[in-house]
């Protein structure tokens, strides 16, 4: 497979995930690795929705709580399932905390509706639509405003 072609069919694919029952989806070339839950150091004075720092491969990479960041109910512990999905933009990595990773989805563009009118609103709201899957739907998520990065050149 050629790189043009590689690159079209990575866009495609989304890493779907867990949150409070919900799924969720990233863009899978954005996911750097996805690494079993382990002890974060925290991070005086952080934003609510910041676990902590982690070291992974040598790189200190933040690490949020998908629930806080999404506003959703907040895990009363992590359990066996909880993994660490490492996103990327830009150069930057950040580490979300997630109640299970799931399967892969492939979709095009024309498979996703809008996000809902109220999220819409919400100028840091990081989902950027929604598609049907299994017996309810997919939350498909912009990785920038998720880990609440700079666009680029900013």
């Amino acid at each position: 497979m050629n790189a043009v072609a590689h690159a079209v069919t990575n866009e495609l694919q989304w890493l779907v995930f867990f949150l409070a029952g919900q799924a969720y989806a990233a863009p899978l070339v954005q996911v750097s690795e996805v690494v079993r839950d382990g002890a974060v150091t925290p991070v005086p004075g952080a934003a609510d929705d910041l676990l902590g720092i982690r070291l992974l491969r040598g790189q200190i990479v933040p690490v949020l709580d998908g629930r806080a960041r999404l506003g959703l109910d907040l895990a009363t512990g992590t359990s066996a399932q909880a993994r660490i999905v490492v996103l990327t933009h830009g150069g930057h990595q950040v580490g979300v905390r997630v109640d299970a990773v799931d399967d892969l989805l492939s979709l095009n563009d024309v498979d996703m509706a809008p996000a809902p009118s109220g999220r819409a609103q919400r100028v840091d709201d990081p989902v950027r639509g929604v598609v049907p899957w299994r017996q309810g739907f997919v939350a498909l998520l912009d990785v920038r405003k998720l880990c609440r990065l700079p666009q680029d050149g900013d």
